[in-house]
């Protein structure tokens, strides 16, 4: 008889893992890296299953190639942005974060090439790590996301949260009229008791709540009767959207358990999510289209976002190359 392979029993062993977690709970942070642990296990399957050179050397190739077709893919993305919606700092955010791998990858090159002082081969072995930990992360945030937002969700709801954003005077935006078209279809699919709580304040930019504007526009464009719309104009950031939200179902459904849904946009869902799970809110998230030229920029705002909530990650790090750094200086 003979033994499994290691990369049979890794594939299994993160099978288990990935599936019992998403099973358990699929709005974790920490599915996205047993995913990503899941890919690079069946890498390691196939590699023992061909057993050839070239099959190990095409994922070595690889990795080079998809950074380069990623960094030519975000300038390509930040001249589209910058034209049809101008110049600003969330149009230029693609390039700048091209800029920045390209800078990393040629301090790494030169420190490889030359003979520098031990300071910037020590600073160089920091930001390399922390901007490896953001690659990796990053690419199993965007698989993760986009996995949750094809899972079954439920079918009935006793609220439907739309989540606010901007306004072109007292309209919605198209981005936020995506979101309430979304928010109205779920609605139709439960039950006539089904509360839309419409969650957005009032911007110093703005002339109405967002709140207010999404009811008229759900009254508006919709046979949605105006009594099962709920109006929650006091948020600004996405955490406030859900707290406020909270303390409306759990004062309108008293005692009785409940579940919902939080409906955004699609590149949003997953920290949305996220963010429901932190506040003990039975959630699926829900997301509405999105222009693909606008989800990068968007998605990469997602990612900075979820990092500083999960930055814990980012400080080991710094700890533990600032501890090489004060061993190495050490006179031994």
């Amino acid at each position: 008889m003979s033994v499994p392979s290691i990369g049979f029993l890794l594939t299994i062993g993160t099978i288990l893992l990935c599936g019992i977690s998403i099973y358990r709970e699929p709005r974790r942070f920490r599915n996205a890296i047993y995913l990503l642990l899941l890919c690079a296990s069946v890498s390691i399957l196939l590699t023992e299953v061909f057993q050839t050179p070239l099959f190990l050397a095409l994922i070595l190739i690889g990795i080079p190639f998809s950074i380069i077709i990623f960094i030519g893919f975000l300038l390509g993305n930040c001249i589209v942005l910058i034209r049809r919606e101008g110049l600003s700092a969330s149009t230029v955010l693609p390039g700048l974060c091209a800029i920045a791998i390209i800078a990393l990858i040629v301090l790494f090159a030169y420190v490889l090439s030359s003979s520098p002082s031990l300071w910037l081969i020590a600073c160089t072995f920091g930001l390399c790590s922390e901007g490896a930990y953001a690659g990796i992360t990053f690419t199993a945030y965007a698989l993760y996301s986009a996995l949750y937002r094809r899972i079954p969700k439920h079918a009935d709801y006793a609220y439907v949260i739309i989540h606010g954003a901007g306004l072109s005077g007292s309209e919605p935006t198209p981005l936020l009229a995506g979101r309430i078209d979304k928010g109205a279809e779920v609605w139709q699919a439960c039950s006539p008791d089904t509360k839309i709580i419409v969650s957005g304040g009032k911007g110093s930019d703005e002339v109405v709540s967002e709140a207010q504007a999404m009811e008229t526009y759900l009254i508006e464009h919709y046979p949605i009767p105006r009594e099962v719309i709920v109006k929650e104009d006091r948020s600004r950031t996405t955490m406030e959207n859900l707290v406020y939200s909270k303390e409306i179902m759990d004062r309108l459904s008293g005692e009785a358990p409940y579940r919902c849904a939080v409906v955004t946009s699609d590149y949003h869902v997953m920290r949305a999510a996220i963010y429901a799970h932190r506040q003990g809110i039975d959630a699926d998230g829900i997301g509405s289209k999105t222009a693909r030229y606008y989800v990068p920029t968007a998605f990469i705002r997602e990612f900075v976002a979820i990092s500083k909530a999960h930055k814990w990650p980012y400080i080991v790090i710094v700890l533990i190359w600032a501890i090489m750094l004060i061993l190495s200086l050490l006179p031994w």
